[in-house]
């Protein structure tokens, strides 16, 4: 059995099929911030933004999920300059992230054992990647660090992967010098997340109504084309 190519990931009017799209934006980004949660409990190393988190956490009275919400509106603002608007997506990713981390801070406990907190960040890890492609799947437009990256790009000529790699290194640093946690966990991060968000996505990227009929389209030609043998 193979598995379908996915679409293009551009963002679907927000009226489209909605009662299909819409559960799994949240259920995504739910998974999302529990995902954090997982990794932040580990204690072996976190990703790039949450090791800016994390650091910031130090500094504040604010919880986690509180400060990766105000980090993601700040970012936000770097939008203005790049040119790039914000969707319905955006602020769900902003407002969803924040209550989901803060919840699985509350349900998971501190201080486990070493074999249970390398089962949590092998399964924040895996659970991170999973829930990218279901909710950018759902296609409602980028979360407020996937616009900077997209609207840096276009304003600068490089390439997404150049962009994305000085964004994750700026933030990765800072964080670090604040006193987020660095280790195994984001090394595991940066080199499964990606393949792991790649495998599924396939199944999750919503074709919308107009690519179906394209696929539908180039079919029926394919069919009336396809020689006939005797």
């Amino acid at each position: 059995m193979t598995r379908p190519s996915p679409p293009s990931l551009t963002y679907v009017p927000l009226g489209e099929h909605l009662r299909r799209r819409l559960p799994q934006l949240f259920i995504g980004l739910a998974l999302y911030g529990f995902s954090l949660s997982l990794m932040v409990r580990a204690s072996l190393g976190v990703n790039p933004w949450s090791v800016l988190n994390e650091g910031l956490e130090h500094h504040t009275s604010l919880s986690f999920g509180t400060i990766t919400g105000a980090v993601g509106v700040l970012v936000l603002l770097l939008w203005i300059p790049l040119k790039q608007r914000p969707t319905f997506g955006t602020v769900a990713n902003i407002v969803v992230l924040a209550c989901s981390s803060d919840l699985g801070l509350l349900l998971i406990p501190e201080h486990l054992a070493f074999p249970a907190r390398v089962g949590l960040l092998v399964g924040g890890v895996f659970l991170n990647g999973l829930s990218v492609a279901v909710y950018v799947g759902a296609r409602f437009g980028p979360g407020p660090r996937d616009g900077l990256m997209t609207g840096a790009s276009a304003a600068t000529g490089l390439s997404i992967r150049l962009i994305r790699t000085l964004i994750e290194i700026t933030v990765l640093g800072a964080g670090w010098l604040l006193g987020g946690s660095v280790g195994v966990g984001t090394v595991l991060y940066a080199l499964a997340v990606g393949p792991t968000t790649q495998f599924f996505m396939p199944w999750f990227a919503y074709r919308s109504a107009a690519e179906r009929a394209a696929t539908v389209a180039r079919s029926a030609r394919a069919t009336r084309t396809a020689p006939v043998r005797a």
